[in-house]
């Protein structure tokens, strides 16, 4: 093994406050102690300073993942069901209801409000079965809101859907 990694061995086997000494030995080796032998000269070593490390500071929780003009979320499910996903609705005279799913139930003076096509539609509820009254066939887009008085607190993810009806003429 070579000198200098004998060195290494020394200085982590050492305590962190010894001194270190170097002297050359009977074989005319250069040798490393915390305790010199006698009658040999000696030299002190400067030892670099230890590797430390501090404490990380306590840091202040990340900011929330909403920004403050956007509600939190009150809600673990909130969506639309009883509408159909790959066909067309049948409404032939443009009237249909459509149920809300919404986990836990519905709080204290919080209300449902239904969205057409980005749009308030009907009165706020707090029963989970919204009705739809003379919808013109098309594509349309709902979903539904959870509000209390003007402030949205949560909003379901919204669903396109096609509305057929008959055409009178």
């Amino acid at each position: 093994m070579g000198r200098g990694f004998f060195f290494i061995l020394l200085l982590i086997a050492l305590p962190a406050t010894a001194q270190i000494y170097k002297y050359t030995d009977a074989q005319g080796n250069t040798a490393y102690s915390n305790q010199p032998p006698d009658g040999v000269t000696v030299q002190p070593v400067e030892l670099p300073p230890l590797n430390s490390v501090q404490p990380h500071p306590t840091q202040a929780p990340p900011p929330s993942p909403h920004a403050p003009d956007q509600p939190r979320i009150a809600y673990d499910v909130l969506e639309l069901t009883g509408l159909p996903t790959t066909e067309a609705l049948r409404a032939n005279n443009g009237n249909f209801t459509v149920n809300v799913l919404i986990k836990p139930r519905l709080q204290g003076s919080h209300l449902l409000r239904l969205l057409l096509d980005g749009q308030p539609y009907g009165q706020p509820s707090n029963v989970p079965i919204l009705q739809l009254v003379n919808i013109d066939r098309g594509l349309h887009s709902l979903a539904v809101q959870v509000i209390n008085g003007e402030t949205v607190v949560q909003q379901s993810p919204t669903i396109s859907l096609t509305v057929q009806r008959v055409h009178k003429r």
